[in-house]
């Protein structure tokens, strides 16, 4: 597969949150407003870019030491350590980025996502460039889906529609996640 049919693959077709609903929780959390969805999303792009990156190598040396068994382990430690590292960085030389990451940074780390972009390009034996790349676009799938959420929610309260009762908060979010995996289902017909 070439990296311009992987890159469309990974944001449509195959969308992380939309066809595999991974990363519910942040996504429903968090999608409240367009500008929340925005700070979340790119922090999912950078961390879960970064692990993809950084979690390849390290596979490749399990692999060559057959340990391939201790995987998700180290796979989880490199994330938090990645997370904790770049939270670190960001801090020291970003003051005003890391305040308008606010609380987003640390949560990442415990956002399904990062760990199932590492686990998927491991059992679909990505090399590294298609690692890089279906890392990026997974998290830009992510982010895109964050803010449609995010969008829909605001101009829903915005002109205050009739949400019945039992639906109110959570629930149309529900709805509405279901209706856009449909309209990313259509996706599926173009060949990549």
């Amino acid at each position: 597969m070439n990296l311009t049919d992987l890159f469309i693959s990974s944001l449509l077709n195959n969308n992380i949150a939309f066809t595999f609903i991974l990363g519910m929780c942040p996504l429903i959390a968090i999608s409240t407003n367009v500008k929340n969805a925005k700070g979340m999303g790119l922090a999912v792009v950078i961390v879960v870019t970064l692990t993809g990156i950084i979690n390849y190598p390290i596979y490749l040396l399990l692999k060559a030491t057959n340990t391939t068994n201790l995987a998700l382990l180290v796979f989880i430690i490199t994330i938090a350590a990645t997370v904790q590292i770049l939270e670190i960085f960001i801090e020291k030389y970003l003051p005003k980025v890391y305040s308008s990451f606010g609380i987003f940074l640390p949560l990442i780390t415990v956002n399904c996502v990062v760990l199932a972009v590492s686990l998927f390009f491991v059992n679909r034996n990505y090399n590294f460039l298609q690692t890089a790349t279906f890392s990026f676009a997974s998290s830009l799938g992510w982010m895109m889906a964050i803010i449609i959420v995010a969008g829909v929610r605001e101009k829903m309260a915005a002109i205050q529609s009739d949400v019945p009762r039992g639906l109110v908060g959570k629930g149309i979010v529900f709805i509405i996640l279901g209706i856009l995996s449909l309209a990313f289902l259509g996706f599926t017909g173009l060949s990549f």
